[in-house]
């Protein structure tokens, strides 16, 4: 076995954050200890990012008048993404698409200003800023998964508007909302598989070798 993996317990556990991580919308309220919060955000931030830029900027809501705009920012642009789904939605409206009122901690995570001036890896692929801040939400939710909480992430907003809304200078550029917390039970499988609004597709449908398209 190679002298530099883990053992086969600890690689086990990883491989089963991996399969268990799930997009939760359901939570059962309670709290998130404060240095189990840090933690996590701990491990988000350990994340890659292209350049070492560490675009990823984190706020957390606390205020319950906040968490009340935000949400109704999230319903204005759930009906309009329903009338823009013609035929589907009014199956989309019957999807629960986000936790905000029901969970423990509310994070919007955000692009910062100022990325222009981080020219390493982003000269030919700018939006690598955006996949370095993905690490970081995958390594949140990874470490939320294996402490026992349920994530979410909310993309249904207009940015300028939370952006507004969260006083973020010129350039910045919110991208999640994330409900974090205890939930009663993690769902089996994805929610939107289990609702019937989409089936995911197996690794071997988009697994090519050499050229697209060839398997």
């Amino acid at each position: 076995m190679n002298e530099q993996a883990f053992s086969e317990a600890e690689r086990a556990a990883v491989y089963r954050a991996i399969a268990e991580r799930r997009d939760m919308r359901h939570f059962s309220g309670g709290r998130v200890a404060p240095e189990l919060l840090a933690r996590l955000l701990e491990a988000a931030h350990q994340a890659p990012s292209v350049g070492l830029m560490q675009p990823w900027r984190f706020i957390r809501i606390t205020r319950p008048e906040l968490r009340e705009a935000i949400h109704a920012l999230v319903e204005t642009e759930r009906l309009r993404t329903a009338a823009a789904l013609g035929a589907r939605g009014d199956d989309f409206m019957q999807l629960k698409v986000e936790g905000i009122g029901d969970c423990a901690e509310l994070l919007v995570v955000a692009l910062m200003d100022g990325r222009e001036a981080h020219v390493f890896g982003r000269r030919t692929l700018p939006e690598m800023d955006l996949a370095s801040m993905a690490c970081a939400i995958q390594n949140l939710w990874l470490a939320a998964r294996a402490e026992g909480l349920g994530m979410g992430w909310v993309s249904l907003f207009d940015p300028l508007a939370l952006a507004e809304l969260l006083a973020m200078p010129p350039g910045s550029k919110p991208l999640a909302v994330l409900c974090l917390g205890p939930v009663a039970a993690f769902y089996e499988g994805p929610m939107l598989a289990q609702q019937g609004w989409a089936r995911p597709r197996p690794l071997g449908e988009l697994l090519y070798q050499d050229q697209w398209g060839h398997t």
